[in-house]
């Protein structure tokens, strides 16, 4: 895995078998995301590398990360669901989402324009950390095992993608989690199925080889 920025955007994130090959995802966005990358440190957030992506913090505190998907690239901002939002920029992974909400981009033409818009998400965020503000949990419809709560934990940019994936997706992963009956197999399953997750695959997709 990436442990620094610099590499971030030459090899990618190293979490896949794509990283530092022109077919990994960053080259999809070169100038999107270092336009991006000016547009948060303009902002003073502390640059540093986490789970293999670039992430922005203020006093040691998460803020944001920004991350290369295969359809755009995005600011992921970790509360980002106690951001005001006004002008309806900002959106869910997915729809069991609690926290985390994205601008996301397809091009510099996108970003130029919104630049005071993204600018003004960022000081919001950083005085949501000024203040010490927290976000309530809510449970979902289907629970997730705790092991995969940990993970999310440790790993949010897996949590991010698997929150990209449809609701059957994500279910399906779950259900396929849950059916283990040591902790030591739900953890082996949800390690083999991370690359699948990061690539937005499910579980009973054709590509899918890590079931076991």
């Amino acid at each position: 895995m990436t442990t620094d920025v610099e590499t971030f955007f030459t090899d990618g994130c190293g979490r896949c078998a794509l990283g530092g090959t022109p077919d990994c995802k960053v080259h999809n966005w070169d100038e999107e995301l270092h336009m991006l990358r000016t547009i948060i440190l303009e902002c003073g957030l502390t640059e540093t590398c986490k789970w293999g992506v670039p992430c922005y913090t203020y006093n040691n505190s998460n803020v944001l990360m920004l991350s290369a998907f295969k359809n755009y690239c995005s600011l992921n901002f970790f509360k980002g669901v106690l951001l005001s939002n006004d002008k309806g920029l900002l959106v869910a992974p997915g729809e069991n989402s609690q926290a985390v909400r994205q601008l996301k981009f397809t091009s510099t033409e996108q970003i130029n324009p919104l630049i005071s818009d993204i600018k003004a998400c960022i000081f919001e965020a950083i005085e949501i950390e000024k203040q010490g503000l927290s976000i309530p949990t809510k449970k979902r419809l289907e629970p997730l095992p705790e092991e995969l709560e940990q993970k999310f934990e440790e790993d949010p940019v897996l949590k991010s993608a698997f929150e990209e994936l449809t609701p059957g997706r994500q279910r399906g992963y779950i259900l396929y989690f849950s059916a283990a009956k040591q902790s030591a197999t739900r953890l082996s399953r949800i390690e083999k199925c991370s690359d699948n997750i990061l690539n937005g695959i499910g579980l009973h997709d054709k590509y899918t080889s890590n079931k076991k």
